[in-house]
């Protein structure tokens, strides 16, 4: 994909030209060419070791010469998937040091064309996901698709969190016990006007606090909490890693749809 030397052109560089792509909405031109870039990096070493063994040569082959048995066939297959799968599991892992919020702004979060959670602009096809093809293209993935989808994520966080409270009821009624203790002392700070016992409303602030603590630790609240924020970053982010990325006008469609 880079441009070609020549008196009548411009020559870019491969950072730039990665960026005018990414500036220009073409990630899936980028993706693609993610996609392309390892498979050629990966078939190069191939092709050299290949090559000698495909020249002609005239000198006589002897009759003692090694010929491949099926025992030879089949522990380069078995040599070729295990390092296939060793390269899989490597992409995956390196998912675990990357934060995906890196990119993520504010901004994120207002965006009006964002598709809804049921539209095939989030969902999408099955055509619409595919595995990785190298640990630079997952943190592509990651970091655009969680840019793109920041607000279908957050929603899929509160539902998370509402199921886990829908199996512990417990959780649930700690809440509401939070929410009631501190609606009683906003009462009361109006009813007496504690702003003007300073002393005194620092005390009972300090007070609620540690009684809504205590309701959090008894209720175990952080149980909750803890499922959905661990749920929830494993969706995110198989579903980021795994998605491909799509230009802007599918999403919109989906959308409308």
């Amino acid at each position: 994909m880079a441009f070609a030397t020549n008196p009548l052109s411009l020559s870019v560089p491969e950072q730039a030209f990665e960026s005018w792509l990414r500036d220009s909405g073409y990630l899936e031109i980028l993706d693609h060419r993610t996609t392309q870039l390892h498979k050629l990096n990966s078939s190069a070493p191939t092709a050299a070791t290949t090559a000698p063994s495909a020249a002609p040569t005239t000198a006589p082959i002897p009759s003692t010469a090694p010929r491949r048995t099926p025992t030879t066939t089949i522990t380069a297959i078995a040599y070729g998937l295990i390092m296939s799968l060793i390269s899989s599991f490597a992409t995956i892992f390196s998912l675990l040091t990357l934060n995906p919020f890196a990119k993520l702004t504010s901004s994120d979060f207002s965006q009006q064309n964002s598709p809804s959670l049921t539209s095939s602009g989030f969902l999408g096809s099955v055509d619409s996901y595919s595995f990785p093809s190298s640990s630079t293209q997952a943190r592509m993935r990651v970091h655009e698709n969680v840019k793109r989808f920041a607000k279908n994520y957050a929603t899929l966080l509160i539902l998370f969190f509402a199921c886990s409270l829908y199996q512990m009821p417990l959780a649930l009624v700690g809440l509401v016990s939070c929410l009631a203790t501190w609606e009683v002392f906003r009462f009361c700070d109006n009813r007496w006007a504690l702003d003007r016992f300073s002393a005194i409303r620092h005390v009972l602030i300090r007070v609620a606090q540690c009684a809504v603590a205590v309701i959090l630790f008894w209720s175990n609240v952080q149980m909750a909490v803890f499922f959905t924020l661990g749920v929830g970053y494993i969706v995110m982010m198989l579903h980021a890693s795994f998605r491909k990325l799509t230009p802007a006008k599918q999403l919109s469609k989906g959308r409308r749809r």
